[in-house]
């Protein structure tokens, strides 16, 4: 019916613009968390203590006369961070919603998808900027993102077997008694740990090494498309944060505790940055396909066996 799908666009409209709205206070969280790790006060100035900067900020960039590179592939150039920005949003669509949504049957399976096609955004924006730099970043990025993705896909496996779907529903549901965390405590500390690789943050930030590198894939970008990639990134990050909590946090979409535990989660993320020096690039290597890789296997028929053992007792 027609009123139903007005009805899909708006709740998803509005769903992308606080999804926005929150990544820009978590670029806000961000800077405040690292200057008072720092012993220094973050962004003070601009509104009351500082609320208005991530606004300040967006004018700033989106005003600013975008630059590019006299030799760069124009078009592929100025469209990879609008692609990478639209699937970041995208994969915000498979999240359940209270009202009208789209009831995904196999969101995990969208959200795997859509996630992999960052990958080629990432690879494109820095090989079409036709700068050595950007290139090698945008090699290093694709990489890092291709060797976690096996291990992050094997590790949700372990979780997917414990609810027998692919629907994030099915989370909340199986949560109501005992969360995952306390069933599968090292996976949960994997999946973290592999969602900060995934996103490219500290101690991974490899494709933005400015010891080795100028600045990653994105250093021929300046305002708008600068802009973007940020946003991408933070957007990211916070689906990350959301989708830990459904994984293994409980998952209690409807109630207050559900968005602290997503805040909890994200300051992990900028606890990290805070905290801790740049890995190795070949460690981060050997730590995906030698270390995760053989665990989250191992994991994956514990979690078999488990489930086996569960519907002969109790079935």
């Amino acid at each position: 019916m027609m009123e139903d799908k007005v009805l899909m666009l708006f709740s998803s409209l509005v769903l992308l613009i606080c999804v926005l709205v929150g990544v820009a206070y978590l670029t806000l969280l961000e800077r405040k968390v690292l200057g008072y790790i720092q012993i220094r006060k973050g962004p003070n100035k601009v509104g009351f203590m500082g609320l208005l900067q991530p606004f300040s900020d967006a004018i700033k960039l989106f005003s600013k006369e975008q630059t590019y590179p006299y030799m760069s592939n124009f078009n592929l150039y100025y469209l990879s961070p609008v692609f990478n920005l639209f699937l970041a949003l995208m994969v915000w669509l498979g999240m359940p919603f209270l009202t009208f949504g789209y009831s995904f049957s196999f969101s995990f399976l969208f959200f795997l998808c859509v996630s992999s096609l960052g990958v080629y955004t990432i690879m494109l924006s820095g090989w079409s900027s036709n700068s050595n730099y950007a290139l090698l970043g945008g090699l290093r990025a694709v990489a890092q993102a291709i060797s976690y993705e096996v291990s992050l896909v094997l590790i949700l496996l372990s979780f997917l077997f414990m609810v027998s779907g692919f629907n994030i529903v099915d989370m909340i549901k199986y949560q109501e008694n005992c969360w995952f965390m306390f069933l599968l405590f090292p996976l949960c500390l994997m999946w973290l740990v592999s969602g900060l690789a995934e996103t490219n943050r500290t101690p991974f930030d490899f494709a933005e090494g400015e010891s080795e590198l100028v600045s990653g894939f994105n250093v021929e970008y300046s305002s708008g498309g600068f802009a973007m990639i940020f946003l991408a990134e933070y957007s990211n990050i916070l689906f990350m944060s959301v989708l830990s909590v459904m994984l293994f946090l409980g998952g209690d979409l409807y109630s207050f505790g559900f968005f602290l535990k997503i805040v909890l989660v994200s300051f992990f993320w900028l606890w990290a940055r805070g905290t801790l020096p740049r890995y190795r690039y070949d460690k981060l290597m050997y730590l995906a396909w030698k270390s995760f890789l053989p665990v989250a296997l191992s994991f994956l028929l514990y979690s078999i066996g488990l489930i086996a053992l569960v519907s002969v007792y109790f079935m």
